[in-house]
């Protein structure tokens, strides 16, 4: 009797050793994020065929108390959202709601499109967004498989530049060339330039039912500024909701923001630049001046969406 008991004692030591130096190995001793810097592999476009790229991120998962070890480990199950910087590069604007996301349990991954492609800004990025819509869905796949993060609940979220990978990575043609099967589950695009859709001239602006590549199904919340430079307010983003199919409408909502410019919610000191995307397409100034009140309106709003459209932990209205 007593060989047996320490067979069975010996035998359940065995199987919790692996469990223990894992959670050992993962042990925080503060409830801040586990943040990590992490490599995916994308596409580079500019290749022919298209060759490998490395690109790099920002890796934020939320954690939970663990009394029994008394430190604190990685949340299992987690949703997560997928943020992609403006033309300026990774800035404020990534950390401003990866924290809010993250305080409500939501993992997030900000990638870095420009380091990997030796870019520094306006003067030199990509010709088009297109180039850069593979690392949205690489982001998803690397998210998809990462322990801990559910793969039925990512979201994206873009700025700008980012703001319309964001939107393509809504649309059927995209998510099956750069996604395959993986589709993201909920989209927020800020300021991603409205008036450039469905133009024949802008290869990758094809966007809805009406612009022969249709909608995932996936909501999508686009946050736009009466005082953008770009767009020169928010009709063109109305009108391109109001230019979709009805169901495809039904899932696009767009919020806008009075006295907001373009990068309100960049909470850095105001620039000025020259940008040929600007004012409809016919290039000039821009002003990207902070509105510290708005930017936390839209990243509330933004929280809320994901909460409701990944986490289902939010019953509102108001999202």
């Amino acid at each position: 009797m007593e060989l047996k008991t320490f067979s069975l004692i010996l035998l359940f030591t065995i199987f919790i050793t692996p469990s223990y130096a894992r959670e050992d190995s993962e042990c925080r001793y503060d409830p801040l994020p586990a943040i990590s810097f992490i490599e995916l592999q994308s596409l580079d476009l500019t290749q022919r065929p298209p060759g490998p790229l490395t690109v790099k991120g920002k890796l934020s998962v939320p954690v939970k108390s663990y009394q029994q070890r008394r430190c604190y480990l990685p949340k299992q199950g987690l949703p997560a959202v997928v943020i992609l910087h403006g033309s300026n590069g990774v800035d404020s604007r990534g950390d401003f709601y990866a924290r809010a996301l993250n305080a409500e349990g939501i993992a997030t991954l900000e990638i870095d499109m420009w380091e990997a492609r030796g870019v520094t800004g306006i003067a030199n990025r990509p010709p088009l967004p297109l180039f850069t819509y593979p690392d949205a869905f690489a982001a998803l796949a690397f998210l998809s498989s990462y322990p801990g993060v559910d793969p039925g609940r990512i979201g994206v979220m873009g700025f700008s530049w980012g703001g319309a990978v964001t939107m393509a990575s809504a649309t059927q043609r995209y998510a099956t060339q750069f996604g395959g099967g993986l589709r993201f589950k909920a989209h927020v695009a800020h300021y991603p330039i409205c008036y450039a859709y469905n133009n024949p001239r802008i290869p990758g602006s094809e966007f809805g039912g009406n612009g022969s590549n249709p909608l995932t199904g996936a909501p999508i919340l686009i946050q736009i500024g009466e005082e953008d430079d770009y767009d020169d307010g928010s009709a063109r983003c109305l009108a391109l909701k109001a230019a979709l199919p009805a169901g495809e409408q039904r899932i696009v909502k767009v919020v806008s923001y009075e006295g907001a410019y373009h990068a309100w919610d960049k909470l850095q000191v105001p620039i000025r630049g020259e940008d040929p995307f600007a004012h409809l397409g016919s290039g000039g100034t821009i002003e990207l001046i902070p509105n510290v009140g708005q930017a936390y309106k839209s990243q509330e709003k933004a929280v809320r969406f994901f909460l409701w459209k990944i986490s289902k932990t939010l019953f509102d209205s108001r999202c």
